[in-house]
């Protein structure tokens, strides 16, 4: 750790990196950065990892959530406002059946970047750069478009900036009243086909906040009926933008990533000896690392001792992404194996990245019935192993899109291109979300009896 310097991962191996070809401007960008003001607050990332640390001891469950990857052209107030609202929704249902907090993180101001299979992309004969987020280069098939450009980092930067704004007055404003947000459950219950598994859970809350209401606990009086804590997160992957936003903290004396609360490394970029891990060495923010059901035990422990070498509970979260078909066989060993050598973690299942499919449509597409396999197959082997599952991940917008297939409301193949609008992975509509959130809530609620 004394050699760790804020720029040390340029000194190792790099993977999942556009190549800038105007390298002057490129130094020029992160200068004007490494200028702004933070993103993010040192003292409200120690908050978070304060939570964690307390889901990490079985006394909280993490729901993170949020795009795929954000878009300059979709960035608007009521987008981010309706992918606000569903994660308080979701938030609300769990942590009335589970009896415990929910700390949410948001995939929001600052999800531009996205990690690709292949460095370039081939169309009728013509390879171009793979397009790899609206921080790098854009998502027109053109080689102007494709060309990575280092000044789509201070439009990303300006724009987490705008979000993070409205996150925060959403958040503290009144949009957060629980009232409100029950309200908000109760509508989506009364169209959905399935209506009545999840009444009685909507109605208990209802219920209960009308009891506190008798007693004199309102949100006139109640900060805590009014106000909530939404934390943000990304995949830390452009390293030339995260170092350029790393700060030492005025009271601490201590480097932290400020360009969110939360940073994850994903499963294509977590070798030990390169840079991702190098860089995240020596950040003091709580991170994450993407688990993927390759990933072998004594890989594992290694990891984990070089990301948080001081066991400290909520500095690292696994983030199981393992697919239906194989989490059952894979969890079991690295659960017992982490939990054996007495290694402090969070474990949260992304059941998304695992169950993607290209559709007889032609769309890439996930299914509701896979996903929600792969949450209760988490839930189940943590009780087998006696191990705390906490948290879930999932890829999802408070837009009525048609990208998953299957739920209440049984999307099909042929109705994905209703309003297929992402431009990368396929997420779960407003309603899926919510439905999947009553799901888990029943597991939530198992797991405390």
């Amino acid at each position: 750790m004394s050699q760790w310097t804020p720029d040390s991962w340029r000194e190792k191996p790099i993977l999942q990196q556009p190549h800038y070809n105007d390298l002057a401007a490129l130094k020029e960008v992160e200068a004007i950065i490494a200028n702004y003001p933070p993103l993010v607050f040192a003292e409200e990332t120690r908050q978070l990892y304060k939570q964690l640390g307390e889901v990490c001891q079985g006394k909280g469950f993490l729901l993170q959530g949020g795009d795929c990857a954000e878009s300059f052209d979709e960035f608007n107030a009521p987008k981010i406002r309706d992918t606000f609202k569903v994660i308080l929704q979701m938030a609300v249902v769990m942590t009335f059946a589970g009896r415990s907090p929910v700390t949410k993180v948001a995939r929001m101001a600052g999800q531009y970047a996205k990690p690709r299979s292949g460095d370039f992309e081939t169309i009728d004969g013509v390879s171009l750069p793979s397009y790899r987020g609206d921080i790098i280069n854009s998502f027109e098939f053109t080689k102007e478009a494709r060309e990575p450009d280092p000044t789509r980092m201070l439009d990303a930067y300006h724009r987490s900036a705008s979000t993070l704004n409205l996150l925060r007055a959403f958040a503290q404003g009144g949009l957060a009243d629980l009232h409100q947000v029950n309200r908000w459950n109760m509508a989506f219950l009364e169209n959905n086909p399935l209506k009545e598994r999840y009444q009685d859970l909507a109605t208990r809350i209802e219920d209960t906040l009308g009891f506190m209401d008798v007693i004199g606990l309102n949100s006139q009086n109640t900060s805590a009926l009014h106000e909530t804590s939404l934390y943000t997160s990304h995949e830390a992957l452009l390293l030339n933008y995260e170092q350029a936003l790393t700060r030492i903290d005025t009271l601490t004396g201590l480097p932290y990533n400020c360009s969110a609360h939360m940073l994850w490394i994903g499963e294509r970029t977590r070798q030990l000896d390169h840079a991702h891990v190098e860089f995240f060495k020596g950040i003091n923010n709580p991170i994450g690392v993407k688990v993927g059901p390759t990933m072998q035990e004594d890989e594992l422990i290694t990891l984990i001792d070089a990301l948080n070498p001081e066991n400290s509970p909520g500095r690292l979260t696994l983030i199981t992404r393992m697919g239906a078909d194989n989490l059952a066989q894979n969890l079991p060993r690295l659960l017992r194996r982490v939990k054996q050598e007495g290694r402090n973690v969070v474990w949260s299942s992304d059941p998304m990245h695992g169950n993607t499919f290209k559709a007889s449509s032609g769309y890439k597409t996930r299914n509701f019935d896979a996903i929600l396999k792969e949450i209760k197959q988490f839930f189940d082997v943590h009780s087998a192993e006696g191990t705390h599952a906490g948290g879930i991940h999932l890829e999802m917008t408070g837009q009525h899109v048609t990208e998953c297939t299957g739920g209440a409301y049984q999307i099909s193949d042929d109705d994905l291109a209703q309003a297929y609008k992402t431009q990368c992975d396929p997420r779960l509509n407003a309603d899926q979300v919510l439905e999947m959130a009553f799901l888990v809530a029943d597991h939530l609620k198992q797991a405390k009896s």
